[in-house]
């Protein structure tokens, strides 16, 4: 992800009342680093701050904690592909084809889709709705590309309706005034926003001729010269991630793959704000939420696959996980 969303999403931290001691050593990176704009940080990074955040405030408050700090600029030259476009809605296309300018496109998703007389912008991500970070990002993203999309036409606009990938909290109020409608749905299967296509289609006062393609080529040209950075965390997670069976998902084996020792690995885990057991956890329940969803693999195949002893222990950990069994997941949840 750019350095410019891994500022932003600093100083919202900072805003939510994070200490600075509770992040700084999970950036692992020397301080000139978040002002270069040519590096691209680890979107681990960025969710475990958002995982702090969201320690502090609920993921409404901090998906609008995000979209106001988010001013036109913050985000680099993927900002004005927005607002300088001849119309908003080639801006957000633009933006979509350039999302990895900003965001991570191996974990983050923008898709602009029209049908008619209305445009829809989605907004998609790996983690589940359980997960209170991601649903903060997702929100977030929504919220951004409301308020792009507006300056982008110089007045508010209100979508015709909303969708999102997560629970509904207790309270909505602020998502109501985060969209600017009451029209929200949730526990959807993606995240989106829907315009009236004639909102989107008008020219924008912002627009110069000719400018749209310059700024283009300057964000391809930003992908093409980027220098991704790695932390030991991504290392870790890279390791774990090529565990498959049962014999290599053990810290022993996850451990030698990375070179040190299993108390070493345990001791680096605590310095970056987490635990064998909680990554393994993570890995696992994506794992086999995928398997689930994209596969008719059987309850015991997919046991097998992640490091389970056998289906009854699979179904245990579903059960936890999303207080359903494998059965009801796959059926009801994604068919």
């Amino acid at each position: 992800m750019s350095s410019a969303l891994a500022r932003l999403s600093v100083g919202t931290a900072r805003l939510a009342g994070v200490p600075d001691v509770d992040y700084a050593h999970l950036l692992g990176l020397a301080p000139e680093y978040l002002g270069d704009d040519r590096c691209r940080i680890p979107s681990a990074t960025t969710v475990r701050i958002a995982e702090l955040a969201t320690g502090r405030l609920d993921w409404p408050d901090l998906a609008a904690l995000l979209t106001g700090s988010s001013h036109v600029g913050a985000l680099g030259v993927w900002d004005y592909l927005i607002t300088a476009a001849p119309t908003p809605l080639q801006g957000i296309r633009d933006a979509a084809d350039l999302f990895a300018t900003v965001a991570d496109a191996g974990s983050d998703h923008l898709q602009v889709s029209v049908d008619g007389g209305q445009v829809t912008i989605s907004h998609s991500n790996r983690a589940d709705m359980a997960h209170e970070a991601a649903c903060a990002v997702r929100a977030y993203g929504l919220g951004l590309y409301r308020r792009r999309l507006g300056e982008a036409a110089r007045r508010g606009l209100t979508p015709v309706k909303v969708s999102l990938a997560a629970a509904a909290p207790k309270r909505h109020d602020t998502l109501v005034r985060l969209y600017g409608t009451r029209a929200i749905d949730f526990e959807a299967p993606t995240s989106s926003i829907t315009f009236l296509t004639t909102d989107l289609t008008v020219r924008s006062p912002h627009a110069q001729p000719g400018l749209s393609p310059v700024l283009r080529q300057h964000a391809e040209n930003t992908l093409s010269s980027a220098r991704p950075l790695h932390i030991w965390l991504d290392l870790f997670h890279a390791a774990l991630e090529s565990a498959r069976g049962e014999e290599d998902f053990t810290l022993e084996a996850v451990a030698r793959r990375m070179s040190v020792s299993a108390r070493t690995l345990q001791r680096r885990l605590v310095e970056h704000g987490t635990t064998w057991s909680s990554e393994v956890d993570k890995v696992r329940r994506d794992r086999v939420t995928r398997l689930l969803r994209d596969t008719e693999l059987s309850v015991e195949a997919i046991a097998g696959r992640t490091g389970y002893a056998d289906a009854r222990a699979l179904r245990r950990a579903v059960q936890r996980w999303h207080g359903t069994t494998p059965a009801s997941l796959r059926h009801t949840v994604f068919r």
